[in-house]
């Protein structure tokens, strides 16, 4: 069994804005419509229970508490502020997280008291340049929230708040220039950010795709078709890899650079580690990553939730442990590819189709086949400028980890 080490509560259902990529309420699963608009304390008290049996039970120290929604910053200042101290004294250290669109951060500024107090990291989503954020990350008015977005996170970049500070997430966008994205997030000083493949499956594919077919058995030549995506994050990558000094961290980049020279990967978008998140929802519900609610209406449950069940039981439920088998988790086509171990076969439910469930590659192959191969060949040439003629033994460390 491995333990969980993540926890990501859904502490508010609703949202302030209406983005048109949002995998919440606009893919497969509503079951968004029939939760509580906000976790209310009983419920964070028995989490925060459940969290701290779970990790006396399997000797962790520290866990990681993630705040998510729907606009987690909906709840107020005085309920963030309650269930905060509910939480802090689940049992192990807890690290708190945050993501937020960060509009109540200028129409509630007891909310930056509160997360002062509890030291909690928080990212912002914001899609590049003004006119591509407000292409999909619209108002409930319709009007774009681009200035509004960008209001909150210079306040949170301000010196008097910056050590909360933890980056930006931005949702690649085929139509937006890479180049000019990546610039325009730049230029408000992130630690970190993180660039998201729209949520798809093979059923309902990426935008500006059409049709795409799994495919049926090795070798599947993933990198002989199209992959705009792939494309889109090599000019975006290249941008970041070239600059004269590191503007920030990239974290789909540093992820595929580690699996790359040998190391040992931190995402559930690639690589094969196992998963070591779960998801409580704001009526208790223990679920899976809710990524999966692309896939279908239930994809996330479980059966389970924090009134009847430890976290234990949802670590031993098959849907949890078919994400912890690392490669013998894979299908056909992934275990016979030589770049598994890099790619792990994408997240997962980017894997989802009709027949065969989550037994495919990511509806992404091709693109991350590309992007593999193209930052392998960058680090190859790079360590080679580093190390001259003693480049053999990092160049054999990384070609026993890639075969390009």
């Amino acid at each position: 069994m491995v333990p969980f080490r993540q926890f990501l509560l859904k502490i508010h259902s609703r949202c302030n804005l209406a983005c048109d990529y949002c995998y919440v309420y606009q893919a497969a699963d509503q079951s968004w419509r029939d939760r509580p608009r906000r976790m209310e304390l009983p419920t964070v008290r028995r989490t925060a229970r459940r969290i701290g049996e779970h990790a006396r039970r399997h000797g962790l120290d520290e866990v990681t508490v993630v705040l998510h929604g729907g606009e987690p910053l909906l709840v107020g200042a005085a309920h963030l502020d309650a269930l905060l101290r509910e939480l802090a004294v689940a049992g192990p250290r807890v690290r708190f997280s945050l993501q937020t669109n960060g509009l109540r951060l200028l129409d509630d500024p007891a909310l930056l008291d509160v997360l002062h107090r509890h030291r909690v990291a928080v990212g912002v989503s914001m899609d590049g340049t003004p006119a591509d954020h407000d292409r999909h990350r619209l108002l409930p008015s319709g009007g774009g929230s681009w200035a509004r977005t960008a209001a909150a996170v210079r306040l949170l970049g301000s010196e008097r708040h910056r050590e909360l500070f933890a980056g930006l997430l931005c949702v690649v966008d085929l139509a937006a220039d890479p180049v000019a994205t990546y610039e325009a997030l730049v230029d408000f000083r992130p630690p970190r950010l993180d660039l998201l493949l729209p949520h798809a499956t093979w059923e309902e594919p990426p935008p500006g795709t059409g049709r795409r077919e799994p495919p049926g058995a090795p070798p599947c030549g993933c990198g002989d078709g199209p992959a705009p995506y792939g494309d889109w994050l090599i000019a975006a990558f290249d941008r970041w890899y070239d600059a004269p000094r590191r503007e920030t961290g990239v974290r789909l980049f540093e992820e595929l650079s580690v699996l790359l020279l040998g190391g040992r990967g931190a995402s559930e978008a690639v690589g094969l580690a196992p998963v070591d998140l779960v998801v409580v929802e704001t009526d208790g519900a223990i679920e899976q990553a809710d990524s999966l609610k692309v896939a279908y209406e239930g994809a996330p449950a479980t059966g389970l939730d924090v009134w009847r069940h430890g976290f234990d039981a949802a670590a031993a439920h098959p849907a949890f442990r078919a994400r912890q088998h690392g490669l013998a988790g894979l299908g056909e086509v992934c275990g016979g590819c030589p770049l598994v171990r890099v790619c792990g076969g994408g997240l997962y439910a980017h894997r989802y189709a009709g027949a065969g469930g989550f037994g495919h590659p990511s509806v992404y192959c091709a693109d991350l086949d590309r992007l593999i191969r193209h930052i392998a060949g960058r680090l190859r040439a790079g360590v080679a400028d580093l190390v001259g003629t003693g480049a053999a033994a990092p160049l054999d460390l990384m070609a026993r980890h890639l075969a390009v």
